[in-house]
């Protein structure tokens, strides 16, 4: 057994001296490895003009989701299918994603109008060329602009002032922008909470009406909730319940 061990130990010490032998030659190696690299260079060759505008584009592109909940009709239609499933009774029926899906596309359906004319007044010439990139903001805000002004109310703008204490302007025209966009966002949840509170009668009626059988047949001990919702989910497509709502919505921005 002496003699496996006598054996076996240079054997390992060969091993580790062979590894230590190795070792610098691995790294010397990768370090004659040539890597690709990046290099980014400020200031030469550049101007800080245009360097300050490369940053305030992916600031603009960062804040484009925000920009397109609050300042578009997505905040109306995402609501109101919200009051929709929930005055149905499904929770989780169409999922989230769907919906999310689908008042998107609604909201580019409402904004089509507005989103051609900035195409075709800011975007387009600013491709080619012949506008500014100023200009071509300045005509973005001017037709979000016109969308806002015809669906915000005056009672909403005239709250900002209020609380301000300035005095508000004598047209929708000339109230910055900062406080049209709050005054927009207002009145769009009020109008949806509308149309949500006139979505829920027929499923409240529905809903009482099953609580009263149940309760005249004895029946306290089971949830009205159970025996409603087939008859909501059979009224919702006797009446083509998808097709009413949307009407209902697209022309609410009219």
């Amino acid at each position: 057994m002496m003699n496996c061990l006598g054996r076996t130990i240079p054997k390992f010490k060969l091993l580790f001296i062979t590894i230590l032998g190795l070792v610098p030659g691995i790294l010397y190696a990768q370090s004659n490895v040539n890597l690709p690299g990046l290099s980014i260079n400020f200031g030469q060759g550049t101007n800080l003009v245009d360097t300050m505008q490369v940053i305030v584009l992916f600031t603009v592109l960062t804040l484009a989701p925000a920009f397109i909940i609050l300042c578009t009709s997505f905040t109306r239609i995402i609501v109101v299918l919200s009051f929709m499933r929930q005055a149905i009774g499904t929770q989780s029926m169409p999922p989230n994603q769907l919906l999310i899906g689908f008042a998107l596309f609604l909201s580019v359906f409402v904004m089509m109008p507005t989103g051609q004319k900035i195409y075709d007044n800011s975007i387009n010439p600013l491709l080619k060329k012949q506008i500014s990139t100023t200009q071509a903001l300045d005509g973005l805000e001017k037709e979000m602009r016109v969308f806002m002004e015809s669906q915000v109310r005056k009672a909403d703008i005239g709250l900002f002032y209020d609380v301000t204490g300035k005095s508000a302007p004598a047209t929708v025209k000339d109230v910055p922008l900062h406080f049209l966009i709050p005054s927009f966002i207002i009145s769009e949840l009020k109008t949806a909470f509308q149309i949500g509170f006139l979505l829920y009668i027929p499923f409240l009626v529905l809903d009482m009406v099953v609580a009263s059988v149940l309760m005249a047949m004895g029946m306290m001990m089971l949830p009205p909730v159970i025996i409603s919702m087939p008859f909501k989910l059979l009224l919702f497509v006797l009446v083509d319940g998808w097709q009413l709502v949307t009407g209902s919505i697209l022309r609410s921005f009219n």
